[in-house]
């Protein structure tokens, strides 16, 4: 077996030989030629790579972890999230900060506001006007924008002269700047309040509505994050 597969190495050796002879020898050059090139190319490229080791090798640990930091930002920024210890995500509003209570505004906090913000924005809406079988508006309940990015929260109830310094207020659709509740005219309604992470102070749009806010807000959102409250009103309201 083994003298078999000699002969036959022997023989395809003998191929490969008459066909490079049968070859023009121009083919030869070009062949020859490619074949270098390969080589050099394999070898120089070799060179740069470790070349480039050795550079990164000896820079400061710092400039080694700029891309971590720079990726620790992006997912700061990602993670700004708003919570109430009023109510939980995506369960239901208590009846004391709607129409159908004091109709106050419920504590809220947030975190994780990215470090190149300038100013945080907040608007409070209900997508299920009037009807949530049949929506036909979005209701704004409240709009706050240049909350400063120092604050972390706004206290329950918390009036416009208690708002952190330097905050400007827009008017709802029962056309007032302070907050008004949930008072859905049937059915379950979803409540968003929406924070916004801004990359600049907003001029003074002198009480704007909920879409001139948002248009002067169009280009300057760093981050967003949104907590969702639902409200239905009982027999007897």
């Amino acid at each position: 077996m083994l003298d078999t597969l000699k002969q036959a190495g022997k023989n395809i050796g003998r191929e490969l030989s008459r066909t490079w002879e049968n070859l023009s020898e121009g083919w030869r050059e070009l062949l020859s030629r490619s074949s270098n090139a390969l080589m050099h190319f394999s070898f120089s490229h070799k060179e740069e790579a470790l070349a480039q080791s050795r550079a990164l090798a000896t820079l400061p640990r710092w400039s080694l972890l700029a891309g971590e930091v720079e990726k620790m930002d992006k997912e700061t920024a990602m993670s700004m999230s708003i919570t109430s210890p009023s109510f939980t995500q995506e369960r239901e509003i208590p009846a004391r900060y709607t129409c159908d209570g004091l109709n106050i505004s419920p504590s809220i906090t947030w975190v994780g506001v990215p470090s190149g913000a300038k100013s945080i924005a907040l608007i409070v809406d209900d997508p299920d006007a009037p009807d949530p079988s049949a929506p036909k508006m979005t209701w704004v309940h409240w709009l706050l924008y240049n909350i400063p990015v120092s604050a972390t929260g706004l206290t329950e109830g918390v009036a416009a002269y208690d708002l952190p310094a330097g905050t400007l207020l827009g008017v709802n659709d029962w056309h007032h700047t302070s907050y008004g509740g949930p008072c859905p005219p049937v059915g379950r309604h979803r409540y968003f309040f929406k924070l916004y992470a801004l990359d600049s102070v907003l001029p003074d749009l002198k009480k704007p509505t909920k879409a001139v806010l948002e248009k002067s807000m169009q280009g300057h959102v760093l981050a967003q994050s949104s907590l969702l409250g639902l409200y239905q009103r009982h027999a007897g309201h």
